[in-house]
């Protein structure tokens, strides 16, 4: 059974810097896959931040619009890690952040750490 676990979230004042961890368990060969950070914030749907392929797509990351230029997305494959980089923090991207991977089209997901980004 595939688990993820996030970890990294927080206060932060706008501006400011946060580097979010999702550890994965339960995957055979976590290099292989595609892992996702997501988010949702109060009242809105969750919507994309960041993906980044597995060795067979050479590791091609994609962002969103609203973060793309400011968030890193990366990987440890043999630590079983996916990690984003969050900087330039603003207001908006106060949110829960979700892990996400599809592994022989079964989806899953963590259970999301809090960003808060205030003042």
């Amino acid at each position: 059974q595939v688990q993820l676990v996030e970890s990294g979230g927080g206060l932060v004042q706008p501006g400011g810097s946060l580097r979010l961890s999702c550890a994965a368990s339960g995957i055979r060969v976590f290099s292989m896959y595609t892992m996702g950070w997501y988010r949702q914030a109060p009242g809105k749907q969750r919507e994309l931040v960041a993906t980044i392929t597995g060795v067979t797509g050479g590791g091609s990351t994609n962002y969103g619009d609203s973060v793309r230029g400011r968030f890193t997305i990366s990987r440890d494959n043999p630590k079983n890690t996916v990690y984003l980089q969050m900087n330039s923090l603003k207001p908006e991207d106060t949110a829960v952040y979700y892990c996400n991977t599809n592994v022989l089209g079964y989806d899953s997901w963590g259970q999301g750490t809090q960003v808060t980004v205030s003042s």
